[in-house]
């Protein structure tokens, strides 16, 4: 948990009653920590907050490797940062992290230490959580991200509908292409679009995306439609991002991927700009299914070329695993996941 967000949702008043129910659960659960001592002592000394701002801080360092990318994740000055880790251990007579160059690992004292931190942070956002109603009822704010142009042309709509069906949820979306960190950035929900690498994320597959060769019926009746894949040295190709590189599209052929080279008319940087330009007829563009779902249903675009296909790409929804869910996320998770497989189960 952030130290500004912990000091910004915790009032006088619930975090006395966050302080009472930790400290009933800290007494109940007596875990040594690494200095000999019960976790309930590593509570101790300084106000209860300045040591939940200060645990906030190692644990950011720890999962970010560095100083500079933990003030990035707790928005809070390299100077504050590091000042807290310093003094931290200053106070501990111990030395939590090795330092070099590029980035900070834990001593051994320093993982038992966070160990012990992490215990203290899940209970203290579980009370918060039991405080403010959110095991009751789903309130409090959610962030999710997805690809920008997935994001406008689906989230983005469900996610209006979803906020009217639970009007005490605040949703951040971060829509971009960026492949965002979710632990770094405080993100709760990720959509991601093709294979998942190995990770301790829950993943739900929520539909596949087509990588598809379009263009406009009036660019097909003037100059004839590609039937194989030779064909392509024909037609006018729109390309995108680099016009002075040699243009090679993947396709799927004999069950193995086959590069074909086509000749780049018209080179934009955006499959979206890509997409406007197959509609004026400027050739055929060569991009993700839902980008041109809508033209090919108001008849502006037409696919060719589909028996080459590659694989299409599969879509995940991933979050961290928590216990227990809070009722928010699983709130959208229940309410987004099926309607985001509506729009995504392949035609």
């Amino acid at each position: 948990m952030e130290p500004n967000r912990l000091a910004a949702r915790c009032s006088d008043e619930s975090y006395g009653a966050v302080d009472r129910h930790l400290g009933t659960v800290l007494q109940r659960n007596r875990t040594a920590d690494i200095f000999g001592r019960e976790l309930p002592e590593i509570w101790k000394g300084g106000t209860q907050m300045d040591r939940l701002e200060a645990m906030s801080v190692v644990i950011a360092v720890t999962e970010t490797g560095s100083i500079s990318a933990a003030s990035r994740r707790l928005k809070s000055p390299v100077a504050t940062v590091s000042r807290k880790v310093a003094g931290l251990e200053s106070r501990l007579n111990a030395q939590l992290f090795q330092r070099t160059s590029r980035r900070m690992t834990l001593t051994n004292a320093g993982r038992a230490y966070i160990d012990a931190c992490k215990r203290i942070i899940e209970l203290v956002d579980d009370a918060e959580r039991e405080v403010s109603g959110e095991y009751r009822n789903p309130r409090g704010e959610l962030v999710a991200t997805a690809p920008w142009g997935l994001g406008h042309t689906h989230l983005l709509p469900l996610a209006v509908e979803f906020l009217e069906a639970y009007p005490d949820i605040l949703l951040r979306l971060m829509l971009t292409d960026r492949i965002v960190n979710t632990t770094e950035e405080n993100i709760d929900i990720a959509i991601r679009v093709g294979v998942l690498p190995d990770s301790s994320m829950i993943a739900t597959r929520i539909g596949s995306i087509r990588i598809v060769v379009c263009a406009s019926p009036s660019y097909l009746t003037a100059r004839g439609e590609p039937k194989q894949l030779i064909d392509l040295d024909k037609h006018d190709c729109i390309t995108i991002d680099d016009h002075t590189v040699p243009t090679v599209w993947k396709f799927a052929r004999r069950g193995r991927d086959d590069g074909t080279p086509v000749r780049s008319r018209l080179c934009v940087n955006t499959s979206e700009a890509a997409v406007l330009a197959a509609i004026d007829g400027a050739g055929l563009a060569r991009v993700m299914s839902y980008k041109m779902d809508a033209a090919k249903r108001a008849g502006k675009l037409a696919i060719v070329l589909e028996e080459f296909e590659p694989e299409p790409l599969p879509v995940h929804i991933i979050y961290a695993p928590q216990k227990p869910v809070p009722l928010k996320l699983r709130a959208f998770l229940n309410w987004m996941t099926p309607r985001l497989k509506a729009r995504l189960t392949l035609d």
